[in-house]
């Protein structure tokens, strides 16, 4: 199945399903209000929702209408919880070798993750607007997944079954407050402003046998400023799945249905890939010439983030500018 969420100006707004075109949709009101709640009735709502996915895929849906994506939040609008991880060591590797910093050995049994503001996510039309570009303003394409009710201490094999729905992020980040702000030892806040994601939230058997053992085994396409930035594999140079992630992060807590929790910046050995982040390209760029060349997002500037599988649009695309803010 597929869902997105139709913004009507409140908070949750309204829960779509979408056809597997990803070009119409029906409102799913008198199932679930909105994405959240029918994640907390899953099992009770799973049902009846794919049965109005089959006539909308049937073309037998009366109440079916065409997409406006300019109309769509997020899938979550906003969430009790977002957790990213970093699990494509190639990413950490190059950023730490551009500061002649080692990998501590941790990194290759240890997840990382940290956890992102979450009262309010962007929708995959809306503008990246901040005050200023000295901030280092940077897109990271990733992929996240949103759980079920996941147990204290629960085992990968355990997170397996509560994996309910993928999506695409956009992890905004503003790269020249990072330094200070990791430097009080205390995490990132400020300078990780809210995040988008993709149109739509696709249940894993959309994927078919592109999700195994807890990865998506497909390409990320990058588009910067309407020309190809990147498309690196996202299953094979994953350190650690989603199910482990998870399993790490369940070490001291269970997790709510709705929890939302990212791969972190997709990224490959193979240089011809490209990259998923303006910071990656500096860092290699400092690699090989000793000085940053690429500069961060300047107003006006823009990112699109997509995944095909056999060349239909999995989760809709993400679309953004980077357009300055106006208030006083």
């Amino acid at each position: 199945m597929k869902f997105a969420t139709l913004n009507d100006g409140s908070r949750d707004g309204v829960l779509l399903v979408v056809d597997k075109a990803g070009t119409n949709a029906v409102k799913a009101t008198t199932i679930a209000p909105n994405l959240q709640d029918a994640l907390e009735r899953w099992d009770e709502v799973s049902g009846a929702l794919q049965a109005l996915s089959d006539t909308l895929n049937a073309g037998t849906c009366e109440d079916s209408f065409e997409i406006d994506f300019t109309q769509l939040a997020s899938p979550l609008p906003r969430s009790y919880q977002w957790l990213d991880g970093s699990a494509f060591l190639n990413h950490v590797q190059l950023v730490r070798k551009a500061r002649n910093a080692e990998m501590p050995p941790s990194y290759y049994h240890d997840p990382l993750v940290y956890q992102g503001g979450s009262d309010h996510f962007l929708g995959p039309r809306q503008d990246i607007v901040h005050k200023t570009t000295d901030w280092g303003i940077d897109f990271e394409a990733e992929i996240a997944v949103i759980t079920g009710d996941v147990p204290y201490q629960a085992t990968p094999e355990q997170v397996e079954p509560n994996i309910r729905l993928l999506m695409l992020v956009n992890d905004v980040s503003l790269r020249s407050l990072i330094p200070s702000e990791l430097a009080k030892s205390f995490g990132f806040v400020v300078s990780k402003p809210p995040t988008a994601f993709s149109p739509f939230a696709i249940t894993p058997d959309e994927l078919g046998d592109s999700w195994k053992d807890g990865r998506v085994w497909l390409p990320l396409e990058v588009e910067y400023n309407g020309e190809f930035f990147g498309n690196p594999e996202a299953g094979e140079e994953m350190q650690f799945s989603f199910y482990q992630i998870i399993s790490h992060i369940a070490q001291t807590r269970s997790l709510r249905a709705g929890t939302i929790v990212g791969s972190g910046t997709v990224s490959n050995e193979d240089r011809s890939r490209g990259s998923c982040c303006l910071a990656e390209k500096r860092m290699i760029e400092k690699i090989d010439t000793g000085e940053f060349k690429t500069p961060f997002m300047q107003f006006g500037d823009t990112v699109r983030i997509e995944m095909k599988k056999d060349g239909q649009s999995l989760f809709g695309s993400i679309e953004q500018k980077v357009v300055q803010w106006e208030g006083e």
